[in-house]
């Protein structure tokens, strides 16, 4: 039930439209909690209908304007329960592991250039999580709200070193090995 509680989280952040929390999730959560325009809205619904969230009363006649959230009481409780409830980690379900593993027995035809832009994209997203953190949390900057969501980015930023680290290992690996064998 994580993307309802991803939703409250934004919402008790501000009160938003569907639209709205659509580009707060490509600029924030979506960096480690995404979800499409349709499965927003689809969960919008579902949280309106268990009395988590409410519509904001509008000046503006209904047809045609952006309904705008927030959360109820019992949302708040619904994040809050979940905050603190015992979760063990997911198993890592990653293709490209799979991929490295399956050359094994198949060969590495291809791999290393796939494993190059992986790289790239991982440098990409390092130097923009950086980027974030330089603009958004300077060391003045420290409320607990936001000393929590820098906890959030530095998961971020150190994932991503992560991944560039083993990526370069991995090609290194693969430049060091010698041809695969022809199948007959």
């Amino acid at each position: 039930m994580s993307l309802p509680h991803a939703i409250l989280t934004a919402l008790l952040e501000k009160p938003s439209s569907g639209l709205e929390l659509t580009r707060r999730f490509d600029r924030s959560i979506g960096y480690f909690w995404s979800a499409t325009h349709q499965q927003i809205y689809r969960d919008l619904g579902k949280l309106e209908e268990a009395g988590l969230i409410r519509a904001l009363p509008s000046a503006q006649p209904a047809r045609g304007r952006r309904k705008e959230y927030e959360v109820l009481p019992a949302g708040r409780a619904e994040l809050a329960g979940w905050v603190g409830r015992s979760e063990d980690p997911k198993p890592v379900r990653d293709a490209l592991l799979l991929r490295l593993r399956a050359a094994a027995v198949v060969g590495t035809e291809g791999l290393e250039a796939e494993l190059g832009r992986h790289l790239d994209l991982h440098r990409r997203q390092l130097a923009e999580y950086e980027d974030i953190e330089k603009r958004h949390f300077p060391p003045e900057r420290d409320a607990a709200g936001d000393r929590l969501r820098h906890v959030v980015l530095r998961g971020g930023i150190e994932l991503e070193r992560f991944w560039i680290g083993w990526l370069t290992e991995a090609l290194a690996e693969i430049g060091g090995l010698p041809p695969a064998p022809r199948p007959r």
